[in-house]
């Protein structure tokens, strides 16, 4: 069965993880996946993750979730622009989310980065999910 949306099905994997209360969870390796999990492992909402390669060309990525007083640390994880609708904003007006105490997670021609990091650096791009 093929996936049209790789990056919400990964969402979508963790979301139903931490309401299991599993410890980590697995999904099919990309590119993409790899580096929205290198920012929200920089933001401190997952333990880490790894990649392991299966040598007939597929390769997974285990993702360890983390959880704090037992209670999962990520609230709502949400995916913004979806195959059907691309949602593009420009650095001066990337959507805060939850007054600050969350994050977006954007596409943009410097490479997948959070928010912050956006308008540091005075670069907009694709919304790709938001996380709090």
């Amino acid at each position: 069965m093929s996936v049209t949306d790789p990056l919400g099905d990964m969402l979508t994997r963790i979301r139903n993880a931490y309401g299991r209360k599993k410890t980590s969870v697995s999904t099919p390796a990309s590119t993409l996946r790899a580096r929205v999990l290198e920012v929200l492992k920089a933001e401190g909402y997952i333990r880490d993750f790894s990649q392991t390669d299966f040598g007939n060309g597929k390769s997974e990525i285990e993702i360890e979730l983390k959880y704090f007083d037992g209670k999962p640390v990520v609230r709502e994880i949400a995916r913004v622009s979806k195959p059907g609708r691309r949602v593009y904003v420009s650095a001066k007006s990337i959507p805060s989310v939850a007054n600050g105490l969350g994050i977006s997670i954007l596409s943009t021609p410097k490479g997948v980065m959070a928010d912050h990091q956006a308008r540091e650096q005075n670069v907009g791009g694709e919304v790709l999910c938001q996380v709090f």
